[in-house]
């Protein structure tokens, strides 16, 4: 029975090894859509089950982000060739028309008769009826799409919301927004940001090496680097494969992450020997800066809800060589002293609120949220935001300061939650972020003296920061 069994599970690896990258692609993008799941985990999952290569996994993740990335687009494309509607072709069938689309209109390293054969393969697993599959119709669709004349995009005069939407695959709502609040040209270059491949950007570990030894010691093993802008410890990586393959990373030399997100820490400014609360500190990015920045002297709570995401901060912990971080398992929106192990009186130093957002400022990165957002979820997070500011601003000594962010471009989610508490909270006065800058991120301020990359023109992520200053006279 048992030899059986092993047999069977070798049979089943075995079709999945069949499946190839294209029908891997389509499986994972079937994911995303019907069940929800994260592009990234949904990929990873897939290509394992799969038994794919690095190379071929390589080839999945190049056709999912690129469809997830130009989804509005393709489907725009594609409605102009196809004899029938796409909202009303099986979703299979859809996902199978825009890998192949996507293949068509952006891969120009593949041969268009590869892409339409392997596509017309994917419908002809695709039942049709009884005696019937979608192969013939997803191979006339895409010949049509390489035969006829492309249409000329929409033009903005008509309908700016749909010129832009289409153009850049983004979501109208978003696009309505961004044009209501920014014009045109502004509205344009957020909508053309989602569209961008993101550098691979690294944080030196100044607990363990300088950033010019890091890079001259990635240099001398074949890399391409070069030192970020602003952040004083980044560096972008290029031709580097496997990041977290190279011994640099294994041996805890550094932590890949947006410049952006490089510059939040820096912002708070912690000094060695002071108490600091990261209030939403999984899976640690911010949090081990924190200790790097504290050279690893004092004491750091790492709070998060989710204990499994806590496991990833402790494991990052030790790849970092970092001591001082204490993590606990908790509802930032919920804390007292005593659930955190403190003294009642004792009072932070310095509190981090990296609060749950809605992402909108990382939509490159995760263009799957292009299509799981909608406005309706901006108020529910806001909520949540002005909760999580005020239970943790009980927390802070007088004199103390709070440094709130996000990664999103909306000021509801910003600008408007920082005034918002201040009305609320006489005891907090906002400080310009100026000082907390490097010279050349001075540009990233905006009138309040927040820190904002919404038009940053470093290829940063998008990120929002404001710094609040407790009263002395107050406890």
């Amino acid at each position: 029975m048992a030899k059986a069994g092993t047999m069977a599970a070798r049979s089943a690896g075995t079709a999945q090894r069949a499946a190839g990258p294209r029908a891997t692609a389509l499986a994972t993008l079937l994911d995303v859509e019907r069940h929800g799941a994260e592009a990234e985990l949904a990929v990873d999952h897939r290509t394992a089950r799969a038994g794919l290569d690095r190379r071929d996994r390589a080839q999945v993740m190049e056709l999912v982000y690129g469809v997830l990335r130009h989804r509005l687009t393709l489907d725009w494309r594609l409605a102009q060739v196809a004899a029938r509607p796409l909202d009303r072709l099986p979703l299979a069938v859809r996902q199978a028309l825009r890998v192949g689309a996507y293949q068509l209109l952006y891969l120009a390293k593949i041969p268009p008769s590869a892409a339409v054969n392997e596509s017309v393969k994917l419908g002809k697993r695709i039942r049709r009826g009884p005696a019937g599959d979608w192969g013939d119709f997803v191979n006339a669709v895409l010949r049509g799409l390489l035969r006829l004349p492309v249409a000329p995009w929409p033009d903005p005069a008509d309908d700016p919301v749909q010129a832009l939407s289409i153009r850049y695959a983004c979501p109208p709502w978003l696009v309505g927004r961004w044009l209501e609040r920014h014009g045109y040209e502004k509205a344009e270059a957020l909508c053309r940001a989602t569209l961008e491949i993101p550098p691979l950007t690294i944080r030196c570990n100044t607990l363990r090496v300088s950033r010019d030894a890091l890079a001259a010691d990635l240099i001398r093993a074949g890399l391409d680097v070069a030192p970020t802008t602003i952040s004083p410890a980044g560096l972008i990586v290029e031709k580097s494969g496997a990041v977290t393959e190279l011994p640099q990373f294994q041996e805890g030399w550094f932590y890949v992450e947006d410049e952006a997100a490089q510059l939040i820490a820096v912002l708070l400014d912690p000094k060695p020997g002071e108490l600091v609360l990261d209030a939403c500190a999984a899976p640690g990015g911010k949090a081990t800066h924190l200790a790097a920045l504290m050279e690893n002297r004092g004491e750091l709570v790492a709070v998060d809800r989710s204990a499994q995401r806590l496991k990833l901060l402790e494991d990052n912990c030790r790849r970092l060589g970092v001591r001082i971080i204490r993590p606990v398992s908790a509802d930032a929106g919920d804390l007292e002293p005593g659930a955190l192990g403190l003294e009642p009186s004792r009072r932070f130093d310095r509190i981090l609120v990296d609060a749950p957002c809605s992402g909108l400022g990382v939509l490159r990165r995760h263009p799957d949220a292009k299509w799981r957002k909608g406005p309706v979820a901006l108020a529910r997070h806001q909520a949540v935001q002005l909760r999580l500011l005020g239970r943790t601003s009980r927390l802070l000594r007088p004199g103390g300061v709070i440094v709130y962010s996000t990664c999103s471009t909306e000021p509801d989610e910003n600008e408007l939650v920082i005034q918002r508490f201040c009305a609320e909270h006489p005891e907090f006065r906002r400080e310009t972020l100026a000082p907390r800058l490097p010279q050349a991120g001075r540009g990233l301020l905006n009138a309040q003296g927040d820190f904002s990359t919404l038009f940053n023109t470093q290829s940063m992520d998008g990120f929002f920061a404001a710094r609040l200053r407790k009263s002395d006279g107050d406890e």
